[in-house]
């Protein structure tokens, strides 16, 4: 067995974010070679995220990086909230974040890409992660925002750091109007936006299947009442309730509780004497859409006894 240095194992665990011992065993087994060591330890943590991929990974931390008038939010699961106070993970978020952002990188893309502080993939570092912290994980989402004259105004809710939390929003405002209070209108529009929930921009953009899901609803409330002559008013009020609680345009701004948002808007135009226009947002929730397994605990216990 080869006589491994202190120095050796410090270069190794640097090269993969790897544990002293994980690192100090792959040396010896490869008689301190640290290319082969690399190896070894890379195909371990492939057998390791292998044999944990089936489990449910909806915790973890939302990312948001805006690089002028460019944003980027990004998604990465892990199994327990434990995890997203881990300083390596969030690490690993926080080193694509910028990358993603710059590169305009698709989730596909930014998997492939070269991670920006080591030799091998961003998939490949997530797979060494796995390994080195034990829960399975995912690079689960990524989607942008730009303007061509305007600002990208960002903000994280439930936060770690200025660019990590459970609840990140984009919000892209098009306007030739001053850009420091147009930033100042963005960053309200994304607290506004993590608070409401908003589905779209306008009515125009709300997804048909929504509309029609909702148009049901309110259609089976509406002769329910048995109101025949007076059903299509009933079902055309409730769609518009249904609305003012979704779009993001006609619902009434959460921090005064008093103005609609398009009148907002309106108002801050005329402010800075140029029209402003809502181009895009993105809201990603943490874990939103992932079915969570229930863990009975004592269960688990028993069966390890067993």
């Amino acid at each position: 067995m080869a006589n491994v240095t202190a120095e050796e194992v410090k270069v190794l665990r640097h090269r993969t974010g790897a544990g002293l011992m994980d690192s100090k065993r792959a040396l010896e087994a490869c008689n301190g070679n640290i290319e082969e060591a690399v190896d070894l330890l890379r195909k371990k943590g492939l057998a390791v995220a292998a044999n944990k991929s089936g489990r449910v990974a909806a915790e973890g931390l939302i990312g948001v990086y805006v690089d002028g008038k460019k944003g980027v939010l990004v998604e990465v699961n892990a199994e327990t909230d434990f995890v997203a106070r881990n300083e390596l993970f969030q690490k690993y978020v926080v080193d694509i974040l910028e990358l993603a952002c710059l590169k305009q990188l698709c989730v596909d893309s930014l998997k492939a890409a070269k991670h920006p502080a080591k030799e091998h993939t961003v998939s490949d570092e997530l797979t060494n992660l796995i390994a080195v912290i034990g829960e399975n994980m995912n690079l689960r989402r990524v989607e942008h925002v730009t303007v061509s004259d305007g600002v990208v105004a960002s903000y994280v809710h439930n936060k770690i750091s200025p660019t990590l939390g459970k609840i990140g929003i984009l919000v892209a405002l098009e306007s030739t109007g001053d850009k420091e209070k147009l930033l100042e209108l963005g960053r309200q529009l994304a607290m506004h936006i993590a608070a409401a929930q908003s589905l779209s921009i306008s009515v125009a953009d709300l997804d048909p299947a929504i509309v029609e899901r909702e148009r049901a609803i309110v259609t089976e409330q509406a002769q329910s009442t048995g109101k025949i002559g007076f059903i299509d008013k009933i079902i055309e009020g409730r769609l518009r309730k249904f609305y003012e609680e979704v779009v993001l345009l006609e619902q009434v701004f959460v921090i005064d509780g008093e103005t609609k948002v398009k009148d907002l808007i309106a108002r801050v135009s005329q402010e800075i004497g140029a029209p402003i226009t809502v181009k895009k947002f993105v809201r990603f929730a943490l874990g939103e859409g992932i079915e969570k397994q229930t863990v009975d605990f004592a269960a688990e216990v028993a069966a390890q006894l067993k």
